[in-house]
């Protein structure tokens, strides 16, 4: 996993606690822990908890996703899984997504 620097280059200035947590320890130390669930793993997770939430993050999560090896037929998958639960406009939201990265 590459070291994550959002934190620091967005917000290091302006609060910087929150950025060394998001660096550090949510990225640094939560998501390295690839021996109990791999980036693949826990990017289908994040990607999934942030569409039910219809959270602006999950487009950079979809491509961190996507470089973790998460296929666009899971990605699909995953949005259509979903789509029952959450909402269908989250769902069509999702999927312009997809479509862009994927």
């Amino acid at each position: 996993m590459t070291k994550q620097t959002a934190g620091r280059d967005q917000l290091g200035d302006f609060a910087p606690k929150f950025a060394e947590l998001n660096d550090d320890i949510l990225f640094g130390e939560v998501w390295s822990r690839e021996t109990e669930l791999s980036a693949r793993d826990r990017s289908m997770i994040t990607c999934a908890s942030l569409l039910t939430q219809g959270a602006p993050q999950l487009e950079a999560h979809m491509k961190i996703a996507h470089q973790n090896g998460v296929t666009k037929e899971e990605m699909i998958e995953l949005i259509t899984h979903l789509a029952f639960y959450t909402g269908w406009p989250k769902a069509w939201s999702a999927f312009g997504l997809a479509k862009e990265i994927f």
